[in-house]
C-alpha cells in the first residue's frame, strides 16, 4: 500500500505513492506555510527564552506606559500575519483537489468512532498529518486500581520556601530537563527525522498507527508491527517498547525487536511529538497502561506473550506496568536506573539538594526499586559497560545505578541468600565486566534452585520471595549471588544512547521446573 504523507497545520503538506511527488502545494499554500513554519519556531524559541527576553525588554523601557503603544502594534502586526497566512494556506488548499479528497477521507475515518479495523480507518493510515486531528481508535474505559502511592510527611513552616521553589522549578523547567523530548523546540529540530523513522515503520515494516485515549484525557501516538503472520515464532509475542526522555518510536528502540521478528508496540511519552499531556508520573502511567489495554483488548494478545521492554528512563514505564499486569512473559530493562534521586542529586549544586528532593519525591518520584519489587516475573537487566548518563561518576562502573536496581531486586527476592555479607560482595562484582561470573558451581546453583522449587515451597517464581538460603555457608551463598547476578545481568559495552543489538535481546531467565529445557 502506498505511504502518503500529509502534514497539517503548521507543517508541509505533500502526498506520495513510494517514488514520486503526485502531489505539490500551490504557490499560496507553499508560501503561507512557510510563513507559519517560521511564525511558530519563533514562538517556541520566545517561549523558552521568555525570561531572558522579559528581562531584556524591561530593561530596555518596554513595560513603561509610553512603550505599551509599541508592544501593541507589534503584536498586531504579528497577529494579522499570522491571519494571512492562514487564509493563503487555506484558500491554496481548498483550491487543491488532492487535498479535498484527503480531508473527505478524514471526515469519513472520524465518522466511523473507535472501529481501528474499519475500512475508513485503513484508507486514513496511508497518510500521515498532524496527530491532533487523527481520530481516537481506542479509549480506556476504566484504569487499573492503584496503590495510594501519597507520601505522609510532617509539614514545617520552614520548609514551606523550598516547597514553593520545588513546586514552581518542577512545573516549569524541571520537567523539561527530566524529560527534553516533551521540549517543542527539540521536537521541531528533529521532526525530519522522526517522518523519516515513522515512514519506514509503515512502509517497510507494515507498521499501524493509532491514537489511544487515556483514563485522564491525554491522546497517545503509538504504531504496531504485526508478525503473527509473517511465519516467524516470535511473531506470536508482542514486545511494548518504552523509549527514552528524549526518545520517540520513530527513532528508538523498537528497531531491535522488529529485526528479530516479534510483534512490536511502540509509543510516546505524553508530550512527545503526537503524544499530547506532560511526561508527570501519573500521566506516563495512565499512558503505558492504555497501551497495555489496547494490547489485551484490541490487539488480542494474552500477557503470557507480551514482553516489556524499557530502556533508560522508560524503565520507569516498564516496571510500573509490569507491577500492574504481572503475568506478562518478562521484563528487558536496558541502561536503566533505581532511583531518578540519586542521579539528580549528583547533577546540582549541593546547596539546592532540599530543593530537588523535595521536587523529586513530590511530584516526579521515579523510583524503579520500588516498583520492580512489586513485579515477580522474570526480569533481565543490560548494563552498558561505558554508559555517560546511568553513573554518578564518570567512568566508574561501580556508580551505575542499574547495579543497585540489580542488587535490591536480588535481595528482595532471595532476602535469606543475599545477607549483608553478600551483598557487599555483589557491589565488588558490579564494579567491574560481569564475564568472569561463570563458574564451575553454576550446575550446583541451579540444581539447588530447582530442588527447593520441587520439594513445595513454591510452585512457581512468581511467588517471591523465597527462603531458601537459611542453611547456606557463607560460601554457598558467594557462589549463589555469582549465579543469580550472571542470570539477571548482561554487559554491552558501548555508550548510552548506542542501539541495542539482536543478540542482547533475550527472553528473560526464570528458574525451570524440573519439565523445562534448562537454557545455560
Amino acid at each position: 500500500m502506498p505511504f502518503h504523507k500529509y502534514l497539517l497545520t503548521p507543517k508541509l503538506f505533500k502526498e506520495y505513492d513510494g517514488t514520486k511527488d503526485v502531489y505539490a502545494p500551490g504557490s499560496l499554500e507553499k508560501y503561507g506555510d512557510q510563513l507559519l513554519s517560521v511564525l511558530n519556531w519563533m514562538w517556541s524559541l520566545g517561549y523558552y527564552t521568555s525570561p531572558l527576553l522579559v528581562t531584556f525588554l524591561y530593561r530596555r523601557g518596554y513595560f513603561v506606559a509610553d512603550s505599551v503603544g509599541t508592544l501593541a502594534k507589534f503584536t498586531t502586526g504579528i497577529g494579522l500575519l499570522v491571519a494571512v497566512s492562514l487564509c493563503m494556506r487555506g484558500l491554496g488548499r481548498s483550491m487543491n483537489v488532492v487535498y479535498v479528497r484527503f480531508a473527505e477521507c478524514l471526515e469519513n475515518a472520524k465518522r466511523v468512532g473507535k472501529s481501528p479495523q474499519s475500512e475508513e480507518k485503513n484508507i486514513i493510515r496511508r497518510y500521515d498529518f498532524e496527530f491532533e486531528a487523527w481520530p481516537v481508535d481506542f479509549t480506556v474505559t476504566s484504569g487499573v486500581q492503584r496503590a495510594n502511592t501519597q507520601r505522609n510527611k510532617p509539614f514545617w513552616i520552614s520548609s514551606l520556601p523550598c516547597q514553593i521553589a520545588a513546586y514552581l522549578a518542577i512545573h516549569t523547567f524541571g520537567i523539561r530537563m527530566i524529560y527534553p523530548g516533551s521540549v517543542k523546540l527539540l521536537q521541531s529540530y528533529i521532526e525530519p527525522m522522526l517522518l523519516q523513522g515513522r515512514t519506514k515503520l509503515i512502509t517497510e515494516d507494515r507498521g499501524k498507527r493509532n491514537k489511544l485515549r487515556t483514563i485522564d484525557g491525554n491522546e497517545i501516538d503509538t504504531v504496531f508491527v504485526d508478525n503473527r503472520e509473517q511465519g516467524s515464532p516470535n511473531g506470536r509475542t508482542l514486545v511494548i517498547c518504552s523509549e527514552g526522555n528524549a526518545g520517540f518510536y520513530e527513532i528508538g528502540i523498537m528497531s531491535t525487536p522488529i529485526d528479530l521478528k516479534y510483534s512490536v508496540l511502540g509509543w510516546n511519552h505524553p508530550g512527545f511529538a503526537g503524544s499530547s499531556g506532560r511526561p508527570y508520573p501519573d500521566q506516563d502511567q495512565n499512558a503505558i497502561d492504555a497501551v497495555v489495554q489496547f494490547a489485551l483488548t484490541d490487539l488480542g494478545f494474552t500477557p503470557e506473550n507480551i514482553i516489556l521492554y524499557g530502556w533508560s528512563i522508560g524503565g520507569y514505564s516498564t516496571l510500573y506496568a509490569a507491577s500492574q499486569y504481572p503475568d506478562v512473559k518478562g521484563v528487558i530493562l536496558d541502561a536503566t536506573f533505581d532511583d531518578v534521586l540519586q542521579l539528580a542529586l549528583p547533577r546540582m549544586p549541593e546547596g539546592l539538594s532540599n530543593i530537588v528532593k523535595i521536587a523529586i519525591r513530590d511530584y516526579v518520584n521515579l523510583n524503579n526499586t520500588e516498583l520492580i519489587s512489586q513485579y515477580n516475573g522474570p526480569v533481565m537487566l543490560i548494563r552498558r559497560v561505558d554508559d555517560e548518563i546511568i553513573c554518578s561518576e564518570d567512568g566508574n562502573l561501580g556508580t551505575n545505578r542499574g547495579n543497585f536496581l540489580l542488587v535490591n531486586m536480588l535481595k528482595y527476592r532471595f532476602p535469606n541468600i543475599f545477607k549483608p555479607e553478600q551483598e557487599a560482595l555483589a557491589k565488588e562484582l558490579l564494579n567491574r565486566p560481569i564475564e568472569f561470573l561463570r563458574s564451575d558451581s553454576d550446575d550446583l546453583c541451579l540444581s539447588l534452585l530447582m530442588s527447593y522449587l520441587s520439594d513445595g515451597n513454591g510452585t512457581s517464581t512468581r511467588s517471591y520471595p523465597l527462603e531458601i538460603g537459611q542453611e547456606y555457608t557463607s560460601e554457598q551463598r558467594n557462589s549463589m549471588v555469582k549465579f543469580l547476578i550472571g542470570k539477571h545481568l548482561k554487559d554491552y559495552k558501548s555508550t548510552h544512547c548506542t542501539p541495542l543489538p539482536g543478540s542482547f535481546f533475550q527472553l528473560p531467565w526464570e528458574i525451570p521446573s524440573d519439565t523445562d529445557f534448562v537454557f545455560t
